[in-house]
C-alpha cells in the first residue's frame, strides 16, 4: 500500500493520459479540431498540475526494493521540472495544426512524461533501461505523428533505428555491469567495484552504457539523429524531445557514472589521462562542442540550427559532469533546467512561424519585430541565453559549468577543455546573431500580414522568456533548491 502511495502522482498521470484520449474519441470527437486540442491541453495541465501539488507535499526519503523506487526531495523536484515542461508543451500543441488524432498524441506525451519521472526517482539498472525505454518508443511515435509529411516519417524511422541500436548497446552494457558486480543497484554496483582495479570487462561496459546514454543526449558521436529528427518532427514533438527528454536524460546519466561508476573514474585532466568514465566523457563533451557548433554555422533551417546548438549544449553539460562533485551536478542540473526551459521557448515561436509561414528558413522570420514584436524579442531572449550573454540563465549556466570543473579537478587539470568551451561559445553568438538578423534587420516582404499567434502559445512563449530572464538574474532561485536537495542525499 505504501508503493501505492508514492506512485499516486505518476498514477494521476496515466489516468490523465487516459481520460484525454477518451474525451477526444467519444465526447468532442465531431468538435473542430481547435476545439479538441484545447480541450486536451486544458484536461493534461489539470492533471499535471494536481501531480505537481502531490509532490509539492511533505514525504519521508525512502529507498525501496534496492532502489527500484527512490523518493528524495531531489527527485519530487525533478519530477515537477518535468510536469512543467510538458504543460508547456501541451500549450504549444493548441497552435500546431499537424494530425486529427488529437487525443492520441496528447496520451503519448502523457506517457513519455510518466517514463521520465520514473527514470528520475529509480536507482535500479533494470527500471532505468524500461523506463529510457517508454520514454523513447512513445518519442518516436510522436516524431512519426504528422501523417502528411514523408519527411516526418523519415525523420521518425532515423530516430527508431539509431535509437533501437542505442538500446541494444546500453543493454548490453548493463547486462556487464551486472556481471562483474552481480546487482542492478547502482549504489551496491558501486560498493562491488569499489577498491578493486578496472576490469576489462568492466571498461567495455562504460563504453557500452556511454553510448548508449549518449545517444539519449544527443552527443557526437550518437547524434545522427537528431538534426532529422528535430526538423522532422512536429513542432511540439520536437520541443519535447529538447526539453523535457534531455533534463531527463543527462539526470540519469549523472546518476548512473557518479553513484553506480563512482570509484572507476579515471582522470581527465591535461596529460594524466588515465582509464575510467571521465576521459570518455571528456573526449565525447570536446567534440560535440566543436562539431556542433562549426555544423550550425552553415544551416539555413532553424531548427536543424537548433538541433546542432543542442549537440553543442551537451558537450557543455558533460564538462559540468566532469567535476564529479556536489557544485558540479548542481550546476550540471541548474543549466539543463534552464536550458530545457529556453529550447522550449524557441521551438514555440519557430512552431508558431511555420504553422503561419509554412516553412521556418531564416527567410521566414524577416521583419518578426514588426509582425510580432512579443514573439520576436521572446526569441531575443531565448537565443541571447542560448549564447550565454548576461544577465540571463545561459551565462549563469555555463559560469557555474566551468567554475565547477576548475574546481573540481587537480591543478586545474580540466581548463583545456573549458577553454576550448568558451571559446565556442564566442563562435555560438554568431550563427544565433544570423537569425536575429532576420528578425531585427531584415525587411519583410511587402504585403505581408501581421503574425497573429493564439493567446495560450503567446503566453507560453511569454512566461518561458521571462523565466530566463528571471532565473539569470536570481539564479539562487533554482541553484539553491539543487544544492539543498544534493546534501540531503549526501553527494
Amino acid at each position: 500500500m505504501s508503493v501505492l502511495k508514492l506512485l499516486v502522482p505518476e498514477t494521476v498521470i496515466v489516468v490523465t493520459a487516459l481520460l484525454v484520449m477518451f474525451v477526444d474519441l467519444t465526447w468532442i470527437r465531431e468538435s473542430s479540431l481547435i476545439t479538441r486540442r484545447r480541450t486536451g491541453a486544458f484536461l493534461a495541465t489539470v492533471g499535471c498540475v494536481v501531480a505537481i501539488w502531490l509532490l509539492s507535499l511533505p514525504v519521508t526519503a525512502s529507498r525501496l526494493y534496492d532502489g527500484i523506487l527512490v523518493i528524495d526531495s531531489l527527485g519530487q523536484l525533478m519530477k515537477q521540472i518535468l510536469l512543467v515542461l510538458t504543460i508547456f508543451t501541451a500549450w504549444l500543441v493548441i497552435e500546431s495544426d499537424f494530425t486529427r488524432h488529437v487525443g492520441e498524441f496528447f496520451a503519448l506525451l502523457l506517457l513519455a512524461t510518466v517514463g521520465m519521472m520514473f527514470l528520475v526517482s529509480s536507482e535500479n539498472i533494470l527500471v532505468i533501461f524500461i523506463a529510457l525505454e517508454l520514454l523513447s518508443l512513445s518519442l518516436y511515435v510522436m516524431t512519426a505523428f504528422q501523417k502528411r509529411s514523408a519527411f516526418s516519417a523519415e525523420a521518425a524511422l532515423k530516430y527508431f533505428l539509431f535509437g533501437g541500436m542505442s538500446a541494444a548497446f546500453l543493454l548490453f552494457g548493463l547486462s556487464l555491469v551486472y556481471g562483474v558486480s552481480n546487482s542492478t543497484s547502482l549504489s551496491e554496483i558501486a560498493a562491488a567495484l569499489k577498491g578493486k582495479p578496472l576490469d576489462p570487462l568492466l571498461l567495455m561496459a562504460i563504453v557500452m552504457v556511454a553510448t548508449g546514454l549518449g545517444f539519449k543526449v544527443a552527443a557526437v558521436p550518437f547524434h545522427l539523429w537528431a538534426p532529422d529528427a528535430y526538423e522532422g518532427a512536429p513542432g511540439p514533438a520536437a520541443a519535447f524531445i529538447a526539453s523535457g527528454s534531455k533534463v531527463a536524460s543527462f539526470f540519469v546519466l549523472a546518476k548512473v557514472f557518479m553513484v553506480g561508476f563512482a570509484g572507476a573514474e579515471g582522470n581527465a585532466a591535461w596529460r594524466q589521462f588515465s582509464s575510467g568514465w571521465m576521459p570518455l566523457l571528456a573526449v565525447i563533451g570536446l567534440i560535440s562542442i566543436v562539431l556542433g557548433n562549426l555544423t550550425a554555422i552553415a544551416q539555413k533551417s532553424v531548427r536543424r540550427l537548433l538541433a546542432y546548438s543542442a549537440i553543442a549544449q551537451a558537450g557543455y553539460m558533460l564538462v559540468g559532469l566532469l567535476a564529479n562533485n556536489q557544485d558540479g551536478l548542481a550546476s550540471l542540473l541548474y543549466y539543463v533546467t534552464t536550458y530545457a526551459l529556453t529550447t522550449l521557448g524557441a521551438f514555440g515561436v519557430v512552431t508558431i512561424v511555420q504553422e503561419r509561414a509554412g516553412e521556418e528558413r531564416f527567410t521566414s522570420f524577416a521583419g518578426l519585430y514588426r509582425r510580432a514584436p512579443m514573439l520576436a524579442f521572446s526569441m531575443l531572449i531565448f537565443l541571447l541565453s542560448l549564447a550565454g550573454i548576461p544577465p540571463l540563465a545561459g551565462f549563469f549556466g555555463k559560469f557555474y559549468l566551468f567554475t565547477a570543473a576548475l574546481g573540481g579537478s587537480r591543478d586545474l587539470g580540466l581548463l583545456w577543455l573549458v577553454i576550448v568551451a568558451v571559446a565556442m561559445s564566442a563562435v555560438s553568438l554568431y550563427y544565433y546573431l544570423l537569425v536575429l538578423k532576420q528578425i531585427y534587420v531584415m525587411e519583410s516582404p511587402a504585403g505581408t500580414p501581421p503574425l497573429r499567434a493564439g493567446l495560450g502559445a503567446r503566453f507560453a512563449v511569454g512566461f518561458l522568456a521571462l523565466a530566463v530572464l528571471v532565473l539569470g538574474c536570481l539564479p539562487g532561485l533554482l541553484l539553491n533548491k539543487f544544492q539543498t536537495g544534493l546534501k540531503a542525499l549526501g553527494l
